[in-house]
């Protein structure tokens, strides 16, 4: 059991989640001492404003918590907040908490510290597990999405290409599967010349690493991550603004890495792979360069229309290697384009799939599980803005329209032969902190990829 976690039933200070509406009915309900000390207090349970509750004796009676009202899309993650608020002590949760699950995945999740550079301080708001609630299931989600952040919020000084891969094999240790990499100058010969070109400026060798779990006759699933440790746009430089973040330029990779964990943990009747192509876009004589034309693993060459849309051409040779296997399902990670960012913003990202039966699943897991995704179009007519003179295609559209459409349609080239496919352009990031999501590294779309994977192919 996680170690914030405690058996249903176990003796704790109350935790009561109400609305504006039902706050004075609940205030009714409670001691005279402490119904009269939130009023002093001036609570009215507005959402997000928590108090904690005295008894007679001056000890905690009670902790209330504001939520919204179901018809405002509540977030279940809300009672969450009150894990790193709330002072050391035993809690349960009572009220309108809404899906009891969630409401105790917030309180991991909200929780997690990247503490790997300064003294770790104890978290010692327990939670008792909610009646009917899978303890298991919530600390292998938490653990997965710990990792998952833990791997975007390291800096590039310390997660290259060659460390992203040793967290790959860390995973496959734990689980049993098994792992290749291809690196550095090999990839020119495994054909892989797209990661080649964009790592070969960095002096931490690009690669390909690939990790396969299950049963070889099960159903094939395939998640591919973009594992740019660090993106400087090369030599179309970014700003240094623009630079800042892209320590998170790998948040694809971790949304993989922590998606193949959930579902390697339950023990999911599937046969998995998970493809990660690990660079750094570095800048030196040997840079890639706009105008350049790339020889890619599919056969078709591509024209460079700008070094700092590096994630899509080292995602295209990696997809090209999953779809040789046909699998069942194919889905990729990425943190792609900043136009994702400027249509959706930071909490939802779009994602693009041809086939509309897995789109509508995503989309209704997305928000059942509170990972919530849009879907966005591959608008064909848009696939000519990709159009080269002197190659077949430009990996960007030169244009300052439809930036994460054709960026998708780019990477649809290179799937054919999946049974079904679908592209995440994630953020990876929570920008400020809000229930279950602290402010840092996030790996958006992998807890609905788990619980997609769940219906699709249950443990046996």
């Amino acid at each position: 059991m996680h170690p914030l976690l405690l058996p249903a039933g176990h003796a704790a200070t109350p935790v009561h989640c109400v609305t504006a509406a039902g706050w004075p009915a609940l205030a009714a309900t409670l001691p005279p001492p402490a119904s009269a000390f939130a009023r002093a207090q001036g609570f009215s349970a507005a959402p997000g404003a928590h108090a904690l509750l005295p008894d007679a004796a001056g000890g905690l009676a009670a902790v209330v918590l504001g939520v919204e009202e179901a018809r405002r899309r509540h977030d279940p993650f809300a009672p969450g907040r009150l894990s790193a608020v709330l002072p050391p002590g035993d809690y349960a949760l009572a009220g309108e908490t809404g899906d009891p699950a969630l409401a105790a995945l917030g309180w991991l999740l909200s929780a997690y510290r990247f503490e790997r550079y300064r003294k770790p301080q104890p978290r010692q708001a327990r939670l008792v597990l909610p009646d009917g609630v899978d303890a298991a299931e919530l600390g292998r989600i938490a653990a997965a999405t710990a990792l998952g952040r833990d791997l975007v919020n390291t800096p590039a000084s310390d997660l290259g290409p060659a460390e992203i891969e040793a967290a790959i094999r860390d995973l496959a240790d734990t689980f049993g599967a098994e792992v290749e990499s291809v690196v550095g100058d090999d990839l020119l010969a495994a054909g892989f010349p797209m990661v080649h070109a964009v790592g070969r400026a960095s002096p931490r060798a690009p690669r390909l690493v690939s990790l396969r779990w299950g049963a070889p006759d099960a159903p094939k699933v395939t998640l591919v991550g973009k594992g740019v440790a660090f993106d400087t746009g090369g030599l179309n430089l970014k700003t240094d603004a623009g630079m800042l973040l892209m320590k998170k330029d790998m948040g694809g990779a971790a949304a993989a890495i922590a998606a193949a964990r959930m579902i390697m943990d339950a023990g999911l009747a599937l046969r998995l792979r998970l493809i990660v192509p690990a660079v750094e876009n570095a800048v030196s004589g040997d840079a890639f360069r706009p105008g350049d034309v790339l020889a890619s693993r599919k056969g078709l060459s591509v024209e460079i229309g700008n070094t700092d849309a590096e994630g899509r051409l080292i995602l295209a040779d990696a997809l090209a290697l999953a779809d040789e296997e046909a699998p069942e399902l194919l889905i990729d990670y990425a943190t792609l384009t900043g136009a994702a960012r400027v249509a959706l913003g930071p909490q939802l990202p779009p994602f693009y799939s041809d086939d509309d039966g897995l789109a509508a699943e995503i989309a209704r897991l997305g928000m059942a599980v509170a990972d919530p995704v849009w879907r966005m179009p591959l608008w064909a007519p848009y696939d000519a803005m990709l159009d080269s003179k002197v190659a077949d295609l430009n990996h960007v559209s030169g244009g300052a329209f439809a930036g994460s459409i054709t960026a998708a349609l780019f990477l649809r080239r290179f799937v054919e032969k999946a049974g079904s496919y679908a592209h995440f352009d994630i953020y990876g990031w929570n920008p400020a902190t809000r229930p279950g999501r602290p402010e840092g590294g996030e790996c958006q779309a992998a807890r609905l990829t788990y619980a997609l994977a769940k219906q699709f192919y249950p443990a046996r």
